[in-house]
């Protein structure tokens, strides 16, 4: 069984967002920027909705609420974008 234990390092203490990233600063000093490219919702959300982000799962998550936005520190420190629903009909 594979199971994800959290590290405490690794709790998002602060999230930075401009136009062209997001970067979560951890609680072990590490800060992981990433661009908006990989969260479609982030990229065209205005600078407002951008701004309203809140620190969830206990640490580990960013939640975005007005856009339904979700990103783990588990994700970002793995490189992992968002996953792009397929089209009804898509092959």
């Amino acid at each position: 069984m594979n199971t994800f234990l959290p590290n405490p390092g690794e709790r998002i203490v602060n999230v930075e967002v401009d136009s062209d990233s997001v970067a979560a600063h951890l609680a072990d000093g590490r800060i992981i920027s990433v661009p908006l490219v990989w969260f479609p919702r982030l990229l065209h959300a205005t600078a407002e909705q951008r701004a309203n982000w809140s620190i969830s799962g206990g640490g580990y998550g960013i939640h975005w609420a007005d856009i339904d936005e979700d990103i783990s520190a588990h994700g970002l420190l793995r490189g992992v974008p968002a996953a792009v629903p397929r089209r009804q009909g898509a092959a």
